[in-house]
């Protein structure tokens, strides 16, 4: 049974060593994810994950490992303590799972990485599934991974479009009210246009926890836009 949800971006920033200085944006970001991870780890010692890559749909076991060596610096990381041959193509996603895990001494997550792309409705049927596939009454922790816009003001990685700022805050909005269906109504669409790779993540989600038939209510929330890119972090508590 999911006791609690944590909503994290995933970029390398996050890893120390993958930055050159310590730089204090990088650093707001990291503190805000490793809390929202402790915060997953202190309620569920075990994790799923969900993520979007091209890779996808597909499952990466708890028994692997990956290292952050195609972004510059061999940072090897493991989805649980077991010993395991890092695989340098695991995906970014698994990858920052795996990190987030080690440093809030989570036990292990197996992450379950979606298409980017994968229509609404797919999203639905696929976190129908993982609600139904993660029943039982062992506590599990569920981690979603997934950026917003990165088309944000004069340091946009793509050319800046000034539907992100509201994109973004209609996202943080359902995100501050664990609203389910109102990240399901997010425009995929205009999520593609806009580079928004956690819609998916955010959308199976949704589906994962309106399918489970409790209520959820939002712990914490928070909008961070460094680097012309969004990133949401939050977590969600169901009501007892």
């Amino acid at each position: 049974m999911i006791v609690r949800v944590a909503v994290v971006p995933h970029p390398p920033l996050l890893v120390p060593e993958l930055v050159g200085a310590d730089d204090p944006t990088a650093r707001l970001v990291r503190e805000a994810c490793l809390d929202a991870a402790a915060e997953l780890a202190a309620a569920a010692p075990r994790w799923v994950a969900v993520g979007a890559d091209p890779s996808g749909p597909s499952v990466v076991a708890s028994d692997r490992a990956g290292t952050f060596v195609g972004f510059g610096v061999d940072v090897v990381v493991g989805l649980s303590d077991k010993v395991a041959e890092p695989d340098p193509a695991l995906p970014l996603p698994a990858l920052v799972a795996a990190w987030l895990r080690t440093r809030v001494g989570a036990e292990e997550v197996a992450v379950h990485l979606v298409p980017p792309d994968l229509p609404p409705e797919d999203c639905r049927a696929y976190g129908e599934r993982l609600a139904s596939d993660l029943a039982d009454p062992a506590p599990v922790g569920l981690l979603v991974l997934g950026d917003g816009s990165h088309r944000h003001g004069d340091q946009a990685v793509g050319r800046p479009d000034p539907r992100a700022a509201s994109f973004d805050d209609d996202v943080h909005a359902a995100l501050s009210a664990a609203d389910p269906a109102a990240l399901l109504a997010v425009d995929a669409a205009l999520a593609q246009e806009l580079g928004a790779v956690g819609r998916a993540p955010w959308q199976v989600l949704a589906a994962t926890v309106a399918a489970d038939a409790r209520r959820w209510k939002p712990a914490e929330a928070k909008l961070l836009v460094p680097f012309g890119v969004a990133y949401h972090v939050a977590v969600w508590t169901p009501v007892r």
